[in-house]
């Protein structure tokens, strides 16, 4: 038998060694930042608005793309590059794939349907399944006669009353959400279904907008009384709590309506139900779809929304880019007819557009926080246990190594030779998130985006609008400081390129 002592000098080796490996880690210093007051840390440094921007101008003046604050004992990491997001959110996954806690939307609202913000955990996996089943990059193309659809009838209200186009492009959103999700026809006016999106949309994007509620720096707030003075958040969240169940439940019920009745469509919702009774998962059940499903339209409509709105600005800024594109799309549809989906290979200039919109003008500057649970090391920095871990997507976009005159709008930049050039980093593997919290509905935004841009291209001229005097109105470029970020809003002219494609927009049905 081995001597006992034995046990107890390796244990005690094996103790020693743990303490000093953390001795050491915990002797590592924080990634470089603004100075930390006592007890605020940095809660006064930060930003009113656009805080991406400040993130960016930090990594510069600290020469450093890892930058570290405290607000209020809340560890905060921000990732400035490429390298460091794909180092930490990609590579390391396992450790930085969950959400913090948000206490405004998650412990107050109780959104905790959302899949965008939920825990990582079983339940996660289950909604992120069900979600990437519907729209893996091959599933997804059975959606692309619904959003031709949804663009032949953006086209047309265009045509008709141009300068609501920020109005129509959220409409054409809707209808492509409304009835990939649930089977549901919006109606083309005051829909119900669209406005309670639209309001829940509205409140979400505020709920997640870093610095926008002082409970989300400082949770400890959430166990005030109504009553309080200054308390008025709580009074919101019970509200948009309801807004929430809402926004769940009203158009899910629609869907199990048109299954009972025997009129139900393809949607997501229908055939995830009718998969229900052949799912073993104890996670997998109908309050899962109807969460999940709530997502899908949810997070969806807005970002597609925004954009379309920024590439409408860029062709202002940009009408060489604009010709361009009507000249490739030209060449393939002769103004004979409008473009669609099966013409994308031929079309490698609009698809490098569609990169550059997303590139230029990102949706989501900063993305959604990750969180880190547990210490780790990284390139010699201490990165803290319970740290709020953010992908600054807009900095990465902008970072001009990757790509050159980065405040310029340039398509070109992915291309060579004609064809797009795949050793230039691809503005999706940013735009849509980070290793497992990537965007499972990236490939149908993308082609929805896609196909309504080259659509448009080949139907209008998108140029500056003129005052009474005939004085150019020049747009200030100017966008919204939000979670989902869009232009401010702005004027222009669209006007069909001919009669002839006038004629063939209105005739166009589908």
């Amino acid at each position: 038998m081995t001597d006992p002592s034995l046990y107890i000098a390796l244990s005690a080796i094996a103790l020693a060694l743990i303490l000093h490996l953390r001795g050491t880690r915990s002797r590592l210093p924080l990634p470089p930042g603004p100075k930390k007051l006592p007890i605020v840390g940095n809660l006064l440094d930060w930003p009113p608005a656009f805080e991406w921007k400040s993130f960016a101008e930090w990594s510069r003046k600290y020469d450093s793309d890892i930058i570290h604050l405290n607000l209020a004992g809340q560890s905060l990491i921000v990732l400035s590059s490429s390298r460091a997001a794909e180092d930490l959110l990609e590579k390391r996954s396992s450790l930085y794939s969950h959400r913090p806690s948000f206490p405004m939307l998650l412990d107050l609202m109780r959104w905790d349907f959302s899949l965008v913000i939920m825990k990582y955990g079983p339940r996660w996996r289950t909604h992120r399944r069900l979600f990437n089943q519907a729209f893996s990059i091959t599933t997804a193309k059975k959606f692309q006669p619904t959003e031709l659809k949804a663009t032949r009838g953006l086209l047309r209200r265009i045509l008709h009353n141009p300068e609501n186009f920020r109005q129509h492009i959220k409409q054409m959103a809707a209808e492509t959400i409304m009835s990939i999700t649930y089977g549901i026809d919006v109606l083309p006016k005051d829909d119900p279904y669209m406005s309670l999106a639209e309001e829940a949309i509205k409140v979400g994007v505020m709920a997640v907008t870093p610095g926008k509620f002082l409970v989300d720096s400082i949770p400890m707030l959430k166990y005030i009384p109504s009553w309080f003075p200054g308390a008025g958040f709580k009074i919101k969240a019970k509200e948009w709590q309801e807004l929430g169940r809402r926004a769940q439940k009203i158009p899910f019920a629609e869907t199990k309506r048109q299954i009972a009745s025997g009129t139900a469509p393809y949607s997501f919702s229908a055939h995830s139900l009718q998969n229900l009774a052949e799912s073993t998962n104890p996670y997998y059940t109908e309050e899962t779809v109807q969460e999940t499903a709530a997502v899908m339209y949810l997070a969806g409509t807005d970002t597609t929304a925004a954009a379309l709105t920024t590439f409408v600005l860029t062709m202002l800024a940009n009408p060489e880019a604009q010709k361009k594109a009507q000249l490739e799309l030209d060449s393939v549809t002769g103004q004979k007819r409008l473009p669609d989906f099966d013409d994308q290979p031929a079309l490698p200039y609009v698809s490098a557009l569609v990169k550059e919109i997303l590139r230029w003008g990102p949706v989501t500057p900063i993305g959604v926080p990750h969180f880190l649970q547990v210490e780790d090391e990284y390139r010699g920095f201490r990165i803290p246990a319970n740290s709020i871990v953010i992908g600054n997507v807009w900095a990465i976009l902008q970072d001009e190594n990757t790509y050159p005159e980065p405040a310029a709008f340039k398509p070109e930049r992915f291309l060579l030779d004609g064809k797009l050039n795949p050793n230039v980093r691809d503005p999706e593997a940013t735009a849509f998130g980070f290793g497992r919290r990537v965007c499972p509905g990236r490939h149908m935004a993308r082609s929805s985006v896609w196909i309504s841009v080259a659509c448009i291209l080949a139907s209008f001229d998108i140029t500056k609008a003129l005052a009474d005097d005939g004085e150019t109105i020049e747009p200030t470029y100017e966008y919204l400081s939000e979670a989902v970020s869009a232009p401010a809003p702005f004027e222009c002219s669209i006007r069909p390129r001919s009669r002839a494609l006038a004629a063939l927009v209105e005739a166009t049905v589908n």
